[in-house]
């Protein structure tokens, strides 16, 4: 968020230094420009939240397959014990 904010301040200050000697239509062009930076560096931080939030919804899913094998092979090799069949 810091470097959207940094972003658009910085466009903020050059299209206002920009401003003194522009005519209408190439101060509009300016800020239509501006605008569409600030929403691609928008568009870029929401891809990299995401990708950070699939990460570790994939990371825990993983987490949880693991533990359920674990109980499985746990459950598995108690019900071996329990039968006196184990070769232990």
């Amino acid at each position: 968020m810091k470097k959207i904010s940094t972003a658009f301040a910085v466009a903020l200050g050059a299209a206002a230094l920009a401003a003194c000697n522009q005519s209408p239509q190439e101060q509009a062009a300016d800020n239509i420009e501006a605008n569409a930076e600030n929403v691609a560096d928008t568009i870029e931080a929401n891809a990299e939240n995401v990708t950070d939030t699939m990460q570790a919804n994939a990371e825990n899913a993983a987490d949880t397959v693991r533990a359920e094998g674990e109980n499985a092979a746990d459950a598995t090799r108690n019900g071996a014990d329990a039968d006196g069949n184990s070769a232990n």
